[in-house]
């Protein structure tokens, strides 16, 4: 009886090294049409992870990263060795991204998924104005500050975590509102949200204080709503090998210097 050979697609980022490692697996163990693949490998850093991330929500394969960048906190180590082993053993990280919906000041509406987080930026020197709504409820009537972000617990290490947000372990079903660059209120320095919380977001004076949202690399400029839910009705499987899964890392990150 043979086994079914493994389908995979390939991500890689456009360095050398990066490239030759995809050609060599692509030798090895073949390669399939996206729609088709029941494992995406992502050759590159936590950028390329998150691109295969995405393309995972229509195809529901899972994802398996190799550092080939500078941070890698989402990848494994490369080796093109026993790969289909490899992946049989590793530990499943299921997380849900991020649903962005929201309107700019022309009217225009639009949504976009976010693994990491969604960030609301300002766009000139001046400060921006954010009125913060948790589910429905005004919670706080003017942030002024560079921007403020949602993030989820696997982006906590991110962008989140520069901005001196908490680093959240991955089970723990909330999410990080953290301020970036805080004016007023000069001491506030955020929430920790139920997971299940809709965050509303209202720019104040958006003609002379523009605001851009970005969900993970996509930005929407001149914003003046936008609301930041779970999307429930999507779940994202990531593949790390047991010696160094994502809940570990997320401790070790913790309690380095």
């Amino acid at each position: 009886m043979t086994s079914t050979p493994p389908a995979f697609a390939y991500f890689s980022s456009p360095r050398d090294d990066a490239k030759a490692a995809r050609t060599m697996l692509e030798d090895r163990y073949g390669s399939v049409p996206l729609k088709d693949a029941t494992t995406l490998i992502a050759l590159g850093g936590d950028g390329v992870m998150l691109d295969a991330l995405h393309a995972s929500i229509e195809t529901g394969a899972s994802v398996f990263g190799m550092n080939f960048g500078s941070v890698g906190f989402l990848m494994n180590d490369f080796s093109a060795n026993n790969l289909p082993k490899r992946l049989a053993q590793a530990d499943r990280a299921r997380i849900r991204p991020l649903r962005a919906t929201g309107t700019d000041i022309h009217g225009k509406s639009f949504t976009a998924l976010a693994i990491n987080e969604v960030s609301l930026l300002r766009e000139t020197s001046q400060t921006a104005k954010i009125r913060i709504s948790i589910d429905g409820r005004e919670r706080l009537d003017s942030l002024q500050a560079d921007g403020v972000m949602v993030a989820t617990p696997a982006g906590s290490t991110a962008y989140n975590l520069s901005a001196h947000g908490p680093i959240l372990p991955l089970d723990s079903r909330v999410l990080a509102l953290t301020p970036i660059s805080a004016f007023r209120p000069r001491r506030w320095r955020g929430a920790l949200l139920p997971h299940a919380a809709r965050v509303g977001f209202d720019v104040i004076d958006p003609m002379r204080r523009p605001v851009s949202a970005v969900a993970d690399n996509q930005e929407f400029r001149e914003v003046t709503h936008v609301e930041v839910a779970e999307a429930r009705d999507i779940c994202l499987t990531m593949l790390f090998d047991k010696d160094r899964n994502l809940s570990e890392r997320i401790l070790i990150e913790q309690f380095e210097n």
